[in-house]
């Protein structure tokens, strides 16, 4: 049986969000709160991707953003500075991959949900590669806790519930470990994305070859300084 995209699913919202809630590192977990929680917000970010340029080209040639992620020689020609060579560092420096996230997606999704636009589907799909462009574009770091504020700004740019309800834990466990300055860090990454361009509509193809301070620039990005203050208070003082 498949549901409708839109449709809320509460139940399997809990069952995922106690599983997350017990291992933070099940990014499956993720997929299925955001999924089952996230309401209109896809379809009204793919409304607003249509009337861009890029979201024309994207879907009118079928543009696929993991063809050119995949490309891990190429990014690594780029010259230091650039944000596609800071992507592979990023991506690479922590032995991941382009396909991590594909494959957490691919195993929460239990054909539960059905995408019979495959707009939607190409654009669900261009959304869920951006993340690690979104983390090196923000600076967070994919520490639980950068992973916490990134989601946070993720909120603020696409108001997806889902994202929102683990927001909202994230920040409870954060402050128990950490105190309000986690509280204040998230707060000011939320807001960061409030403030941000729309980061889902950006042509990354091209961007991957301008320099990261530039796109940030562009993208109205400030540089994390809550999020590494909190960071650091976080760390082990020394005996």
């Amino acid at each position: 049986m498949t549901s409708e995209i839109g449709r809320m699913h509460p139940a399997a919202a809990w069952r995922a969000l106690r599983q997350l809630v017990k291992d933070p590192e099940d990014t499956p977990r993720v997929f299925e709160i955001i999924r089952a929680l996230g309401g209109p917000s896809l379809v009204r970010g793919l409304r607003r991707f249509r009337r861009s340029e890029t979201g024309k080209r994207v879907l009118a040639r079928k543009i696929d953003l993991l063809d050119t992620l995949h490309d891990r020689q190429a990014l690594a020609k780029l010259p230091k500075g650039m944000l596609g060579r800071a992507y592979h560092d990023f991506i690479y420096g922590e032995s991941l991959s382009a396909d991590g996230l594909v494959e957490a997606s691919t195993e929460s999704d239990d054909n539960a949900y059905s995408y019979r636009d495959p707009d939607l589907r190409r654009f669900a799909e261009r959304m869920r590669d951006q993340h690690d462009l979104w983390h090196t574009v923000t600076g967070y770091g994919r520490d639980p806790f950068g992973e916490a504020c990134l989601l946070a700004f993720t909120y603020a740019q696409t108001r997806n519930r889902g994202v929102g309800v683990i927001v909202l834990v994230a920040a409870w466990l954060e402050t128990r470990g950490a105190g309000l300055a986690a509280l204040r860090a998230m707060w000011k990454a939320y807001q960061n994305g409030r403030h941000a361009s729309w980061l889902p509509e950006q042509d990354w193809e091209a961007m991957l070859k301008l320099p990261l301070a530039d796109v940030r620039r562009q993208l109205a990005v400030p540089p994390p300084l809550a999020y590494r203050q909190a960071l650091a208070s976080m760390q082990p003082q020394p005996a």
